[in-house]
């Protein structure tokens, strides 16, 4: 079975500590995620923070308006710096998903997403990835960019003058 990546990075102007307590907060996921992806955490009582092991449950949508169960598991997290979630239920036969973030040395963070992932069906899902699913999946790393933006502000590049 074919399987695809896609590779995602945003440049925000604050701390590496403030982005951080953003990501890692399973309660901020909503306000990344387009409304129209219909996503619920239907998860009980989470923590304010992530951890190895954790499992996330959601509601989603993401092909006509269809509700979906989605389970996922926090299998690596270093704090500060990345945590690794990966499909355990869901609408992909498989996903791993790797957040990074980097220090900038000019001030500000780099935030890197690596998902892999797996279309479901066999052959029909490879079509299924070109025809869609790579599209509506680049489109919800779109949103997140500008709600990302929206919270943290643009990055501007500082320009140094010698003299």
């Amino acid at each position: 079975m074919a399987h695809y990546q896609l590779f995602t990075e945003q440049k925000i102007p604050a701390s590496v500590d403030e982005v951080w307590e953003f990501i890692s907060s399973p309660a901020n996921l909503k306000e990344i995620t387009p409304d129209h992806m219909g996503f619920d955490i239907t998860s009980k009582n989470l923590p304010q923070k992530m951890h190895p092991g954790m499992i996330i449950s959601y509601k989603v949508s993401p092909l006509l308006g269809i509700k979906m169960t989605w389970v996922t598991e926090i299998t690596q997290v270093q704090e500060k710096e990345f945590f690794v979630d990966e499909q355990r239920i869901g609408p992909y036969a498989m996903w791993h998903h790797q957040h990074r973030l980097i220090p900038l040395e000019e001030g500000g963070v780099l935030m890197q997403d690596i998902v892999t992932y797996q279309p479901p069906m066999g052959p029909l899902g490879a079509i299924a990835n070109a025809v869609f699913i790579r599209k509506q999946l680049q489109g919800i790393f779109d949103y997140r960019f500008k709600a990302v933006e929206e919270k943290f502000g643009k990055y501007q590049v500082q320009e140094v003058m010698e003299m």
